[in-house]
């Protein structure tokens, strides 16, 4: 045991002397210009290197730098910062005084993809033929940083596509590894705050650059992300990730395939594809399994609260600071940057309580234009048709949309958009509509249109019409009811014609039947102020005591009925008295005449008859 601890501590004795050794004889500023020089004509960049170089021996033979910049030809600016820079290097290689770098290290740099550090073509550089036929030489294939391994640490990246925002990356961890293939694995982390909003991002990924700069590909086998910050739901939106995705220089087209997504409960997959031009041309087609808006977007869910105010208004969240600019960007103007095809095929869709199924969307949007060529889906047994198209090429955008409804439950839609009004059944309506911005507020306040609506099997709860017009007619004849104890009027059918003008809808030739009772009418709704005034006019087919010629009298006639006011607080106007009156005459009226008509050769007959007359 005594020797084989002696022979260990032998051999690092000597090791520690030849590292000390070859530190002294091998001046790692020699290599200066070696470095500079081999990445120029590697990659074309320019290296800078600030300050002296010296040597790291533990735990691994290094070579530290001071500053250092790398540049693309021509550029304004420095692509590259690093306020040190760490060269892993082999030890071996040194005795003949050659260099081998096994990793690069960065810490503290600055990466900076904007206009300012694009390379500048000289103009009396010969343009290749777009089209080369030539077969490739092998230093001319593929592309790599000739290093094993390059790390960074504590770094900034500062993205810009020329016209549009910065966006900058923070806290970045890069490790990335290359075989002689140039097949790469890649991990990173890194966090963006941009618009009060933090992203957290991190992945694993297998890249290989084997035909780069003409195409680059790269398999995304776990990315993970986690969004938080103003104008999001408390908890954020996260998630998981994988997908495929390739770079095609020419094209200057990024495609992705096999995307799986989850942020929160929903899930999202697909693929597609964006030419990057000066305007970039988007292409995506996308299924999901389940996307909970109300668990996406941080207006609150009106179904699952019940203290939801009554102007659809969403709950108190996290706003962000006021900017004292006097900038307003006009409402989907970002539609003017880009064109775009989009398919969407989803099983289940929740927003605002409501839960879709069976969605699917077809829409298109030519730079400003959006066309939604197909938007339905299935709701509470019936379907949902909502084509239509956005015009935002002008600053004042004009949405026009032609909903069809079938079947579907209005409780569902009322209780949705927070509108206090109690009243079930299956609603079907055929229209046209248009505004402006495309939320439930502007929709009050500022659209207009019109469509046919109808209902099936109906309840409205808070009035019993029958019962209104019985009970008023008992107080006046002596004609009974049969007791009904509903606060509701029910109606087998009813129909309307509706028309909606800057939040004031009027209903005209509303018509509606059951077993007990019949109406027709019109009325108005003020959905901003939320109050109403409606004008029926109600027949009590049935439900009557005995047989009575009143009785079949009161079936025969209309009796008018207006309920006006808040929508939480409804009066109603009766005029069942005038009715009865006017019956009680013509009935009477009726007698005298055909007194009149048999004694009209009397002179009471005849003066009667002119009385009538005058009548």
């Amino acid at each position: 045991m005594r020797r084989i601890l002696t022979t260990l501590m032998i051999l690092l004795v000597v090791i520690v002397a030849g590292l000390s050794a070859l530190v002294l004889l091998v001046n790692p500023n020699d290599f200066r210009d070696y470095l500079v020089r081999q990445v120029a004509e590697r990659s074309g960049y320019q290296l800078q290197l600030d300050g002296p170089l010296r040597w790291h021996v533990w735990p691994q033979l290094s070579i530290l730098s001071g500053r250092m910049t790398l540049t693309e030809p021509g550029a304004a600016a420095p692509l590259v910062k690093a306020d040190n820079m760490r060269l892993d290097v082999a030890l071996m290689p040194l005795l003949s005084h050659q260099l081998q770098v096994n990793q690069v290290m960065l810490k503290g740099a600055v990466i900076e993809l904007t206009p300012k550090t694009e390379a500048v073509k000289r103009k009396d550089v010969p343009v290749p033929p777009r089209e080369n036929t030539l077969p490739q030489a092998p230093e001319d294939k593929g592309w790599s940083f000739d290093i094993a391994k390059l790390q960074v640490d504590d770094s900034v990246l500062v993205f810009q596509h020329e016209g549009d925002d910065q966006i900058t990356i923070r806290d970045i961890k890069l490790q990335m590894e290359q075989d002689n293939h140039y097949l790469a694995s890649v991990d990173f982390s890194g966090r963006v705050n941009r618009d009060q909003r933090d992203l957290n991002l991190s992945f694993s990924a297998q890249v290989n650059a084997g035909d780069y700069p003409h195409s680059l590909t790269a398999t995304f086998s776990q990315l993970n992300w986690q969004l938080q910050g103003a104008d999001l739901p408390p908890q954020g939106i996260g998630g998981q990730a994988s997908l495929q995705a390739e770079w095609q220089e020419d094209q200057k087209r990024l495609s992705f395939s096999q995307l799986q997504l989850t942020a929160n409960d929903s899930s999202l997959g697909g693929d597609g594809n964006v030419v990057l031009a000066v305007k970039p041309e988007w292409t995506l087609n996308l299924h999901a399994d389940k996307l909970n808006f109300d668990n996406l977007l941080s207006q609150a869910n009106p179904a699952a609260n019940s203290s939801a105010n009554q102007q659809g208004q969403s709950q108190s969240r996290q706003q962000r600071p006021v900017i004292a600019e006097n900038i307003s960007t006009p409402d989907y103007s970002s539609l003017r940057g880009f064109r775009a095809a989009i398919g969407l095929n989803a099983k289940q869709i929740l927003w605002r309580g409501m839960n879709y199924t069976d969605v699917n969307l077809q829409a298109n949007n030519e730079f400003g234009q959006l066309t939604i060529a197909e938007l339905q889906g299935n709701i509470d047994g019936g379907t949902l048709s909502l084509p239509g198209s956005v015009d935002a090429r002008s600053n004042t955008p004009v949405s026009t949309f032609q909903p069809k409804i079938d079947n579907i439950q209005i409780a569902t839609l009322l209780k949705a958009f927070d509108y206090p009004i109690n009243l079930t059944g299956k609603l079907s309506l055929d229209g046209e509509f248009s505004g402006g911005k495309i939320d439930a507020d502007s929709f009050r306040r500022s659209w207009q249109g019109q469509a046919k609506v109808s209902l099936l099997d109906s309840r409205a709860e808070g009035l019993n019409f029958q019962q209104l017009v019985q009970q008023a007619v008992e107080r006046s004849t002596h004609v009974t009811a049969k007791e009904n104890l509903e606060s509701a009027t029910r109606l087998d059918e009813f129909s309307s014609n509706l028309e909606l003008d800057n939040g004031v809808m009027t209903l005209d030739d509303m018509a509606g039947k059951s077993s007990l009772l019949a109406l027709d009418g019109k009325g108005t709704l003020d959905l901003v102020k939320e109050e109403g005034d409606m004008r029926f006019n109600v027949r009590v087919v049935d439900g009557w005591q005995g047989e009575s010629k009143l009785v079949e009298t009161l079936k025969q006639t209309a009796i008018p009925l207006r309920v006006y006011g808040k929508w939480t607080e409804l009066n109603y106007s009766l005029q069942v008295d005038q009715v009865l009156r006017k019956q009680l005459q013509s009935e009477a009226r009726d007698r005298l005449k055909a007194w009149a008509d048999k004694n009209q050769d009397s002179q009471s007959g005849k003066d009667l008859k002119k009385l009538l007359d005058k009548l």
